[in-house]
């Protein structure tokens, strides 16, 4: 069985104010509250949804 690797993040402003579509990526990422984390598999799908809030998140 193969290894996958993983990348950390971490929510650290909240997304209230935001786009609809920068809400629906937070939790879409399993981010709920802030300082929150979830650990997700490396693919460019995740990679993109990473660079689209950038501004919200922090890659641990």
């Amino acid at each position: 069985m193969t290894t996958q690797q993983t990348i950390k993040v971490q929510l650290i402003r909240s997304p209230i104010g935001c786009q609809e579509s920068h809400r629906a990526t937070v939790r879409g990422l399993g981010l709920r509250k802030i300082r929150s984390t979830s650990e997700l598999v490396d693919t460019p799908e995740v990679r993109g949804m990473i660079n689209k809030i950038s501004y919200l998140i922090k890659v641990l």
